[in-house]
């Protein structure tokens, strides 16, 4: 078996280290003494965060979405979203680690391919709290997102930054609720479930799923949580 090659290192504002390495094709992303928050062989769940929304979206007479999708990781959110969508469609990935969109650009751009080059698409870098915030106390409805994807940690708790943890409060979500145009859709990722998250979503003003979604593409893997709560 190829060893484990280590591509990179990065501190999250939270003070924790992220390490990037590759094993022939494979790569990882793992925190601290060894946490892995994300591999490219496990992408399932991470696109069905996009796909999930869209097709919701669209059922309702939306074709052309404006999301903001929060945390880049390995881009596989922003690349589902790419293609489940035509050329009116807007993305903003909001990343608040620069190395991790180095990365992207660099050692890990044989994932990305042209997704980056996208039109339609813009990666900053920034706290998607902070961006969410802005969105809600926007005057226009231009401002607002048609959906909020959020998948920034393991759960609903800040795991690589405590700042985070703000995004899941009650009064967190009832800004990302604001954020959002009417019809508007906030989607969370969660590597396990908890039914207190999805009551406080509901709690928050939303109408809430539950969804569970298998780690790999072909329906293997962990089982994961997807939260949507659909502004009416």
């Amino acid at each position: 078996m190829q060893p484990w090659v280590h591509l990179g290192q990065a501190t999250t504002p939270g003070g924790d280290t992220l390490r990037l390495a590759r094993r022939g094709h494979e790569f990882s992303i793992k925190l601290g003494g060894g946490t892995e928050l994300m591999n490219s062989r496990l992408s399932g769940s991470e696109e069905a965060l996009a796909t999930l929304v869209i097709e919701r979206l669209a059922a309702a007479g939306n074709a052309a979405p404006r999301l903001m999708i929060g945390g880049l990781g390995m881009g596989f959110t922003l690349r589902a979203a790419q293609a489940a969508t035509g050329p009116e469609a807007r993305f903003q990935v909001v990343e608040i680690v620069p190395q991790i969109v180095e990365w992207a650009r660099g050692p890990m751009s044989e994932l990305f391919g042209e997704s980056l080059a996208d039109p339609r698409a813009e990666v900053v870098v920034a706290d998607v709290g902070a961006r969410i915030r802005a969105a809600a106390g926007a005057e226009a409805a231009a401002d607002r997102w048609d959906g909020i994807l959020l998948d920034v940690d393991n759960g609903p708790e800040g795991l690589t930054r405590p700042g985070n943890n703000g995004l899941y409060t009650e009064a967190g979500l009832a800004a990302a609720r604001q954020a959002l145009a009417p019809g508007g859709i906030l989607a969370v990722w969660s590597a396990f479930p908890d039914g207190n998250f999805g009551r406080r979503i509901g709690r928050a003003g939303f109408e809430v799923e539950t969804l569970t979604v298998r780690a790999g593409r072909t329906g293997k893997g962990a089982r994961h949580t997807i939260w949507l709560g659909r502004r009416d």
